[in-house]
């Protein structure tokens, strides 16, 4: 019996499907070793060497025991994980768990789950890689020393729950420095003439009086009236017409990132959505053969395509579409970016003959969504280019120059596949020398917008060309910031929460290193280096470490604790001992006893640091355990009753409290509004859900926000000890005084 072992269950069936009964084919079900989850895990020996001391997790042990039970029947073992870092390090550790050697173990790899992929797979075996696993390593090691040293440290200074990373950190500053911008910037006004020609021509204005003229040219309303004068008063002849052909290349095959993006703008789907459906693709899903992998491994940063694969792409287009939409040679995209493995192929199909025509009779609603955007991608990538027809028309006068601009799509080529979003701009057939008149002309005042806020998609698209992170690590960083709550997904853009900021403005003064993309990029760079062989896994361990160590220990000396803890002159009403101090919670500001913890004395407070009091209940409600009157207090999910007699008696029971509503109906339907709590804290929303889904976190007012395009209304709140209104839509503040 032979034994191949692989990381997934879903891809331990299909391959199984394939072979024989000399084959038993399990799974690892990912990591079965690992640092340790509740401790450091590294220690560092006599030689100044980071020791990573790994551990089977106690719900891996059955796994592993499966594993070593089947292996001591096996009379060849073959380690079957993913071509990457992190699945040559998985092979790595399974064959420690189970006590053999392993570099005396086949390692066989794979880019589709195909029958004759595994059998080519199987016929070619090779050992562990371990330049792959000392890199893998190395990337464990590193992200544990800055998730373990760095957190705690976030916790202690900011607030509890707070989290850092080698690569997490730096993503946050990208969106944080893109919020600055968008927080600083101050709108240009512009203006454009807006020019219609006889035959309903449309026409930009490029010379004015001899000087070419940009974007930004006409600066006021002043300008724009007098270059209107000046054009009313030209008179215009047709002095050029310029015919050129121009093409569209053909677009790439999709890798991970390209693949996550464009399933996001085209299918709306999250990364960690792609990803999931992707994997599916790739571990197996019923076809008409049976089940089978029908695309290449999705963890991907290259363009390679197998050769055997564009033959037989080409063949198919050419039966399709016809001769003419081949090119004379097949096309090879090539190696993407520095530290893309060649060896791994872009993702594309595996089975050809298994059209999106067919798959739609046996695939789930998103997984043939994703498969067609493959397959048709797969299939664009290796026809002709699209052909236009630019035509550009030049009106001058005496004073002034217009260009009119217009397009013709003369051969489809790869948009007979994708389809053409682009509609045809034609221009009526002229000739030079003609008279032409102005049909309308209109001046038109615009400002500049500040840089928009990362999507999901774009955020994925600037860590890939900043070599920051791998394919695999993209959609899980996103989703950690947003976890964590440094980040918040509205309509469909990255919105830093105001501790994002706290966080990243601490990092940037102690750590600027930790923040630093270019640093990330490069530590990227030295692990594809330790990859192939040519950096020392361990000096780049040491190189890290001990530095970063030094900074963490001045970190815990020297930086000011950013948690809020002001001194408020009273006494402690509970011990009598010590002065109240107003403090800074996950669910916000509260006041409490500096004598904490032998004092738990609390007391709630508004948003302007106000003490709020607790009504006790009108009825006289008494606790049923020990006779003491029954008090009115508010936690994570809304008010509850609990005993006066706490803690000593901890008795605690619901209440029905009367609901607050607010004298300002909802901005978006009309309806009542009242206040809500959750476990997030106490918001506005409206009576009419779901109908109408409005919530604010402060209750808002009748005034209307004035950036340009939003239908909010203002809220008052206080933001960093000053008075301001916030848009319950775009969430823009103005000083409270500009609009009392």
């Amino acid at each position: 019996m032979n034994l191949i072992i692989v990381e997934s269950p879903a891809k331990a069936r299909t391959i199984k499907n394939f072979l024989g009964k000399g084959y038993e084919v399990i799974a690892s079900k990912g990591h079965i070793r690992d640092l340790p989850k509740s401790r450091f895990g590294i220690t560092v020996d006599e030689d100044n060497k980071l020791v990573p001391a790994y551990s089977v997790a106690k719900e891996n042990a059955p796994t592993v025991k499966e594993i070593r039970e089947l292996a001591k029947k096996a009379d060849t073992i073959y380690i079957a994980t993913d071509e990457d870092r992190e699945g040559e390090a998985i092979g790595w550790h399974i064959a420690h768990a189970i006590k053999k050697d392993p570099e005396q173990l086949p390692r066989i790899v794979f880019h589709e789950i195909t029958k004759s992929a595994i059998n080519h797979a199987l016929e070619s075996a090779r050992t562990i890689d371990m330049n792959m696993v000392n890199a893998q390593q190395a990337r464990r090691m590193l992200d544990r020393v800055v998730g373990y040293k760095l957190s705690p440290l976030l916790s202690s200074k900011i607030q509890k729950g707070l989290s850092g990373g080698r690569v997490q950190s730096s993503t946050l500053k990208l969106v944080v420095d893109r919020e600055r911008e968008i927080r600083a910037f101050v709108p240009v006004e512009y203006w454009t003439i807006d020019t219609l020609f006889k035959k309903d021509i449309e026409a930009t204005l490029i010379k004015h009086m001899g000087d070419k003229l940009s974007k930004l040219s006409i600066e006021n309303k002043n300008d724009a009236t007098s270059i209107v004068k000046s054009v009313e008063a030209d008179s215009f002849v047709i002095s050029k017409i310029e015919t050129k052909q121009r093409k569209t290349s053909t677009p790439p095959p999709f890798m991970t990132s390209t693949l996550q993006q464009t399933a996001s703008s085209k299918l709306g789907f999250t990364p960690k959505k792609t990803m999931m459906v992707a994997q599916s693709l790739y571990e197996g899903v019923k076809t008409p053969d049976g089940t089978s992998g029908v695309i290449t491994y999705m963890r991907t940063d290259s363009l390679n395509i197998a050769s055997e694969a564009v033959s037989g792409i080409r063949d198919v287009i050419q039966k399709k579409f016809g001769k003419k939409y081949l090119p004379d040679e097949p096309k090879f995209y090539g190696k993407k970016a520095k530290g893309a493995q060649e060896a791994h192929e872009a993702i594309r199909p595996t089975m050809l003959e298994f059209t999106p025509e067919i798959a739609k009779s046996f695939l789930k609603p998103d997984e043939i969504k994703l498969y067609r955007l493959i397959y048709e991608r797969f299939m664009a990538s290796q026809m002709n280019d699209a052909l236009f027809e630019q035509n550009n028309i030049i009106f001058s006068g005496k004073s002034n120059e217009f260009r009119a601009s217009g397009r013709k799509l003369i051969f489809d080529g790869f948009y007979a596949v994708l389809g053409n979003e682009d509609k045809d701009r034609l221009l009526p057939t002229l000739k030079e020398g003609d008279k032409a008149e102005i049909q309308s002309i209109k001046p038109e005042q615009h400002f500049t917008e500040p840089p928009p806020r990362y999507s999901e998609a774009s955020l994925i698209k600037k860590l890939e060309s900043e070599g920051v992170g791998r394919p695999s690590t993209y959609a899980p960083t996103i989703a950690t910031l947003s976890g964590r709550t440094y980040v918040n997904i509205e309509k469909k853009q990255i919105v830093p929460t105001e501790m994002a900021f706290t966080v990243t403005e601490m990092l940037e003064k102690n750590f600027a290193n930790i923040v630093d993309i270019s640093f990330t990029a490069n530590m990227e760079e030295k692990l594809d280096e330790i990859s192939e062989g040519e950096t020392d896994w361990q000096k780049l361990l040491s190189d890290f470490y001990f530095p970063f160590m030094e900074q963490i220990a001045e970190g815990k000396e020297k930086i000011v604790s950013l948690k809020l803890a002001k001194p408020l002159g009273r006494t402690c009403p509970k011990c009598g001992e010590h002065e109240l101090l107003l403090r800074s919670g996950r669910f916000g500001n509260f006041i409490a006893c500096s004598g904490f913890p032998k004092c738990k004395y609390t007391e709630q407070v508004d948003e302007d640091g106000n003490k709020v009091e607790v009504k006790q209940e009108k009825s006289g409600d008494v606790c049923e355990k020990c006779g003491k009157e029954m008090i009115v207090k508010n936690g994570r999910n809304g008010q509850f009753l609990a005993c006066s007699g706490y803690p000593e008696c901890k008795n605690t029971k619901s209440i029905d409290v009367e609901t607050q509503v607010s004298k300002t109906p909802c901005p978006d339907c009309g309806g009542e509004i009242s206040l809500k709590n959750s476990r997030r804290g106490p918001f506005w929303g409206c009576a009419n859900y779901p109908d109408c889904k409005f919530i604010s976190k402060f209750e808002p007012t009748t005034i209307k926000c004035k950036e340009k395009g939003c239908k909010g209304v203002l809220a008052p709140r206080v933001y960093r000890n000053k008075d301001v209104y916030e848009c319950v839509k775009c969430k823009n503040r103005t000083p409270r005084e500009e609009n009392s």
